[in-house]
């Protein structure tokens, strides 16, 4: 992906409803291609519509399909995907979330034959800080020109050229160059940190520890910038006030170090590092009974539906077919409103569902049969697989749109280039 690709992606993402990627978000050439004849099958015989020019409507209408995709990924994740895989995902247990979080990623077969272990974190991994010098809120002292400096970062160096006018402060160059560094999208995050009625412009990295055996992540210097030089100097960039390490930690006693507090152990368990071991009270990690994981992917798909109604129910005042999309995921709950709330799942006025948890988790320890107890969420779960799919394909079927004219039905030609006006939303800004 170019720069000005990976620029306008990160602008899609973060402008409207940035959602995390998973592994769900890869696909196959023949996944691909049904997508494709899918979209091929839905435009043949719709109608002509007008283009959707309001900024409300396209930002609508990403917004709603990337919480569709959050849905199919949340299914995805419990083993949705799969005809018999659904609520078998593991889940892992950690006897101290402030110290690390734990979550199971390996296959669901060999679950059970997993011990526990004990993890003991010493230091968690830092990320770099350069903080520069505290100037007073005055007329800068830099003479008006056009100065440039350079920042380095993962073997790549960027310039950052600026104009200084007359009568500009030390506060306003800093906040616009803190615009800039932040806009550029390249791993550091730019801020005024304030003291005593004096600003100065902190950089931190993203990325945490030191790869590769190095000293720093980034620097900043200006000693062979294409413009004038001088900026790095009088406003201390290149001070470095933190320097980046390593997560130092011990698992069942064997040390090990990580550039990050998220890592994976054993191609097993994914491990999130929160925070520093008390003395001699190591954290144990392990899996969850097959109950107790049965009741957090429960929790999961409700947190997921009532995402993704949330979502859309936040639109109800300006966007009219917006209702129509909640009334539809309230239709596929009250399909199983009963069956549902025998087991704590009640349908609230809003459309989403509450859990009653003391209900779940005794009706999960009193089941005889688990799968024939919630052998309809598998159901439930489906429907809500296909109705998000059918979002993620055609998300303007839910956006006001004025009809041209209606195709002669059976007598049209393929037109997948319709979704295009779709695209070209994420390129709204760029044309």
């Amino acid at each position: 992906m170019g720069p000005v690709m990976n620029a306008v992606y990160n602008n899609y993402l973060t402008a409207y409803t940035p959602k995390p990627l998973t592994k769900y978000d890869t696909h196959k050439k023949s996944e691909l291609r049904s997508v494709y004849n899918s979209i091929v099958k839905i435009n043949k015989e719709a109608p002509w519509y007008l283009p959707t020019t309001s900024n409300e409507s396209q930002a609508y209408a990403v917004d709603i399909k990337e919480n569709a995709r959050a849905l199919h990924n949340t299914i995805a994740q419990l083993g949705g995907l799969e005809k018999e895989g659904l609520f078998n995902k593991k889940s892992a247990f950690s006897t101290d979330e402030d110290v690390a979080r734990a979550a199971y990623i390996g296959p669901e077969k060999q679950g059970s034959d997993i011990p526990d272990f004990e993890l003991e974190v010493q230091a968690l991994a830092s990320p770099q800080e350069n903080l520069g010098l505290f100037l007073p809120d005055g007329r800068t002292g830099l003479a008006p020109d056009t100065y440039s400096f350079d920042i380095g970062i993962n073997d790549m160096n960027y310039e950052f050229q600026f104009a200084v006018n007359e009568d500009e402060t030390n506060r306003e160059i800093q906040e616009r160059l803190a615009r800039l560094i932040n806009n550029s999208n390249i791993g550091i995050r730019a801020s005024l940190a304030e003291s005593d009625g004096r600003t100065s412009l902190r950089l931190v990295s993203e990325n945490s520890g030191l790869p590769g055996g190095r000293d720093h992540i980034f620097t900043v210097t200006d000693s062979h910038t294409s413009k004038t030089s001088g900026t790095v100097e009088y406003f201390g960039l290149d001070y470095t006030s933190h320097a980046p390490s390593n997560a130092l930690f011990f698992i069942n006693g064997e040390a090990h170090s990580s550039v990050s507090n998220h890592f994976t152990f054993d191609k097993q368990f994914d491990i999130q590092l929160k925070g520093i071991s008390a003395e001699d009270k190591p954290v144990r990690i392990g899996l969850k009974t097959d109950i107790e994981s049965l009741t957090d992917n429960v929790f999961h798909l409700v947190g997921g539906y009532n995402d993704f109604v949330k979502a859309a129910s936040s639109y109800l005042e300006t966007q009219s077919k917006s209702k129509q999309l909640v009334r539809e995921m309230m239709g596929i709950a009250s399909v199983y409103g009963v069956s549902m709330g025998s087991i704590g799942l009640n349908l609230e006025q809003d459309g989403t569902l509450a859990i009653d948890q003391d209900v779940l988790h005794q009706t999960a320890h009193e089941a005889k049969d688990i799968n024939e107890t919630f052998g309809y969420l598998k159901n439930f779960s489906n429907m809500l697989l296909r109705k998000s799919n059918q979002v993620s394909l055609n998300p303007m079927e839910y956006v006001e749109r004025v009809v041209v004219a209606y195709k002669n039905p059976g007598h049209n030609f393929i037109s997948p280039y319709v979704t295009s006006a779709y695209s070209g939303m994420m390129f709204n800004g760029y044309c």
